[in-house]
């Protein structure tokens, strides 16, 4: 796939996320099926720093290969595979969510919707930011999974929020979810 459609493919699993998180009820986005589950508040918070984190990422990738500083000299051992066949060999069941993709500011949803729709801005600046350079050898690692090229990336992008969507409609579909 190229660069310009990977975006896409990011942007619309953002606007299909997003439709899960609305229209809701302030009782609606702070329930949690149990105390170690998070609301959708608290998700839609949590998809902004992860993917904050991410796109930061690349263009760090991105600026150390412009510098002849690159923060990945290792081998790029998912070289070829698809985001779901790295996240298969390297995921377990449930992680353990890195601190700096906690929800831990709060506030309310539309602030986090909002936020969540602005890091697209930073993704569509990608495609000059990455000309000139191979996106398969711009390569920042990823907490859990390791070294993730900017396609790989981009892919891990569009399935976080595919995952984190599913699990949106999970606790709507809860028995004991308010009733609008």
């Amino acid at each position: 796939m190229k660069l310009k459609d990977l975006i896409q493919n990011v942007q619309d699993a953002r606007l299909h996320f997003l439709a899960t998180t609305s229209p809701l009820t302030d009782e609606q986005v702070i329930f949690k099926p149990s105390s170690e589950n998070w609301c959708i508040t608290e998700i839609v918070e949590h998809m902004v720093w992860a993917e904050l984190g991410g796109i930061n990422g690349i263009w760090k990738a991105i600026a150390g290969i412009k510098n002849k500083q690159p923060v990945w000299m290792g081998e790029a051992i998912h070289q070829g595979l698809s985001i779901e066949q790295i996240i298969q060999k390297t995921w377990r069941e449930k992680e353990i969510v890195p601190e700096n993709a906690k929800p831990s500011w709060g506030g309310p949803i539309d602030y986090w919707r909002a936020s969540l729709l602005n890091n697209q801005n930073l993704l569509q600046l990608l495609s000059s930011a990455l000309e000139g350079l191979n996106p398969e050898i711009v390569i920042y690692p990823h907490i859990i999974s390791g070294p993730l090229n900017v396609y790989q990336r981009l892919e891990f992008l569009r399935f976080h929020l595919e995952r984190h969507q599913k699990q949106i409609e999970n606790i709507k579909a809860h028995p004991d979810f308010p009733q609008s």
